[in-house]
């Protein structure tokens, strides 16, 4: 019997995001392996984009497969292995050598042939092909946000972003954070005061926190 390695992946390092992606993902694919009587070896999680090479996880993966640890990759789609060329290329060269006999997708059906490796190819190019698009995508909007005149991520302290009645995006004061950013700027510029002297009395003497979150509340700069 072939030993897989169950690989899920998310997008996003961030636990606010995504959430329940690898959860949703291992009980898939545990689910898939014990309906086609697969043998896991380890579940493997990672929260990191695809987009560019040097996953740690992916790449301990590739060398454990190398040594002979298991056999096969179960993963929930293509894309979760790879969205770049160079590790679509190494899941494709260990295929080559025989050191990977087989990958199981459950959205995904593989067989390692000559024309399985082809298609496989093409669904790592696709890949790659949403990350480049959606970044020139992104570079775009940023570009139309930059000559309008708003910020391109969410606004600096001082500012809140918001909407106005009819539902456009604005930008408002935050004006109790702007009125002790405008004073600390004011000693700064005075040039009797250093950066640690300033940040202890904005922490300290005047309050100043980060904006709440839903989960959080404000925390010292």
């Amino acid at each position: 019997m072939n030993r897989y390695f169950a690989y899920c992946r998310k997008s996003s390092e961030e636990e606010d995001r995504q959430v329940m992606s690898i959860q949703s993902q291992i009980q898939e694919l545990k689910i898939h392996a014990q309906r086609d009587r697969l043998q896991i070896v380890a579940v493997l999680e990672e929260a990191q984009s695809a987009g560019t090479p040097g996953r740690p996880v992916f790449n301990q993966m590739l060398k454990r497969i190398a040594r002979g640890e298991a056999s096969g990759i179960l993963a929930w789609h293509p894309d979760r292995l790879a969205r770049n060329a160079v590790d679509g290329g190494q899941i494709l060269h260990l295929l080559d050598t025989g050191k990977l006999l087989d990958l199981r997708f459950p959205t995904y059906t593989f067989e390692n042939t000559p024309q399985g490796k082809f298609m496989l190819g093409i669904m790592f190019s696709q890949s790659k092909y949403y990350v480049d698009a959606l970044s020139e995508n992104i570079r775009r909007g940023n570009r139309t946000r930059r000559e309008s005149g708003w910020a391109t991520s969410i606004v600096p302290l001082g500012y809140l972003n918001g909407r106005s009645s009819t539902g456009q995006k604005i930008v408002t004061q935050d004006e109790p954070r702007l009125h002790v950013l405008r004073r600390l700027w004011e000693l700064f510029l005075s040039g009797g005061y250093s950066l640690a002297q300033l940040l202890e009395m904005a922490t300290d003497g005047m309050g100043l926190r980060t904006r709440k979150t839903k989960r959080r509340g404000g925390k010292p700069l």
